[in-house]
């Protein structure tokens, strides 16, 4: 009796312990993504559901299944969508948010939009500054098939003889010809630098005919911020940097423009495209709905939820995983996009604020 009830007491100690004596310790639930770790429980499931517009999520949740990449994530839920009737029960029944916690990078949410410059078809003393598109000699080098633990590492760079070498520099590409079709000419290349950053955007020619151009590829140099250059040198304070200021600042100093910009030596190559702004899974981008990722972390085509406020700007609701950027590094890193023209260029140009994320999973896919 002595001996049963010992181990009763032991029982329930150890039911106590493992309950309520230590947190539980984030999990990896995403296969693939081993260093994406994130909340094991779902206390979080019905976040966001009191203010959601679940008839409107529900339209971008079946938009977002055309793609295969989320047709992965979501298959058996995609089906599933074209039969619901009621919006907010299927998300509600189907998913479970888990949290995703953040990397050794700062959680912080940005925005993008999608800009208008303007341009010509051929070049002369106004319109001088080409879009190129991707070029001809531009190699990218699939690193996994000889070490598998670079899987989705790609090095990108042109050959010279027999020799991989990394691709023209930013710098160098303006001083060069290309072996590269050119979009058009635009006259501004402060404009141009920022289309880049963007990743997307649309060019009105002369002749009154406007061209879409999003993201083709990229040269393979890191990306670097030029406001933390400015920043640093004290041309701008910290708490004043935006794509504004650094705007005003380059027109302003335009002795000062080719070092500052050429100090970023990503260099993007674009497309032209048909329809407004799409990101990296080919989806016209939704304003407000729409984020880039660090797809080391985040699966393109995952729904996410995003919860962020300052001063500026705040959002509480449910997003979706479309496109990627140089910039967004981290597993909770988001950059919006706000959409098209003035009112969008001015929250995105100033969008810095915390960030907490939450990616919905298929309640029946771990």
């Amino acid at each position: 009796m002595i001996t049963f009830m010992k181990q009763q007491i032991i029982f329930t100690l150890f039911l106590t312990l493992f309950f309520f004596g230590c947190a539980p310790k984030p999990v990896a639930l995403l296969d693939g993504y081993p260093n994406t770790l994130m909340s094991p429980d779902t206390t979080d499931s019905t976040k966001g559901y009191e203010h959601e517009d679940f008839d409107e999520l529900l339209i971008n949740f079946k938009n977002n299944c055309i793609s295969s990449k989320a047709k992965k994530i979501y298959e058996s839920t995609c089906k599933l969508a074209q039969q619901s009737r009621d919006a907010k029960l299927f998300f509600s029944e189907n998913f479970s948010l888990h949290k995703i916690e953040p990397t050794q990078e700062k959680p912080i949410l940005t925005g993008y939009y999608e800009p208008l410059l303007h341009g010509s078809l051929e070049k002369d003393s106004v319109y001088k500054y080409p879009l190129y598109s991707r070029p001809n000699d531009l190699l990218h080098v699939d690193l996994s098939s000889l070490f598998p633990e670079l899987k989705n590492r790609r090095v990108r760079g042109r050959l010279v003889g027999n020799k991989v070498v990394p691709y023209f520099s930013r710098a160098e590409i303006d001083s060069k010809k290309l072996d590269s079709e050119i979009i058009c000419y635009v006259d501004n290349k402060i404009k141009r630098f920022f289309l880049e950053v963007q990743g997307s955007g649309r060019v009105m020619l002369k002749s009154g005919e406007t061209i879409f151009v999003g993201y083709s590829d990229q040269n393979g140099h890191p990306y670097h911020s030029i406001g933390r250059d400015l920043i640093k040198s004290g041309a701008v304070a910290k708490e004043d940097i935006s794509l504004q200021s650094i705007t005003k600042y380059l027109n302003e100093n335009p002795q000062e423009v080719d070092a500052i910009l050429n100090s970023n030596a990503s260099n993007v190559f674009f497309k032209e495209r048909k329809k407004a702004a799409t990101g990296a899974m080919g989806l016209v981008l939704t304003p407000e709905r729409s984020v880039a990722i660090d797809r080391r972390y985040i699966p393109l085509g995952a729904m996410l939820f995003v919860q962020s406020d300052s001063e500026d700007y705040s959002v509480s609701q449910f997003v979706f995983a479309q496109d990627t950027g140089g910039a967004i590094r981290g597993a909770v890193r988001a950059d919006m996009f706000m959409g098209y023209g003035d009112t969008a260029e001015a929250i995105a140009g100033n969008l810095k604020s915390p960030l907490e994320v939450w990616i919905m999973l298929p309640k029946n896919s771990f």
